[in-house]
């Protein structure tokens, strides 16, 4: 097997370099660029879930110690007179 010369990488590389910016003008379609933003909008909803759900879980979790740590309430005695 000879080795290239420099031409033959002229060649190759210039074929590379078209082959990239037809790849780059394939994939610059409007189908990717809008899955692409919709993924992005999904994720910034997801991220605003987790953080509303962490928020409910912290305030759930702050007033169950607060539940836990409250004194047990008084029995309630009636003042009538049970009727037998």
């Amino acid at each position: 097997m000879t080795p290239f010369t420099f031409d033959q990488w002229i060649v190759a590389g210039l074929i590379f370099l078209l082959g990239l910016f037809i790849g780059m003008f394939a994939m610059a379609g409007g189908k990717w660029k809008r899955a692409w933003r919709e993924e992005n909008a999904r994720v910034a909803e997801l991220e605003a879930e987790n953080k509303r759900l962490h928020t409910d879980a912290r305030e759930m979790e702050s007033l169950r110690n607060a539940a836990a740590k409250a004194p047990p309430p008084a029995p309630h005695h009636d003042e009538t007179p049970a009727r037998i």
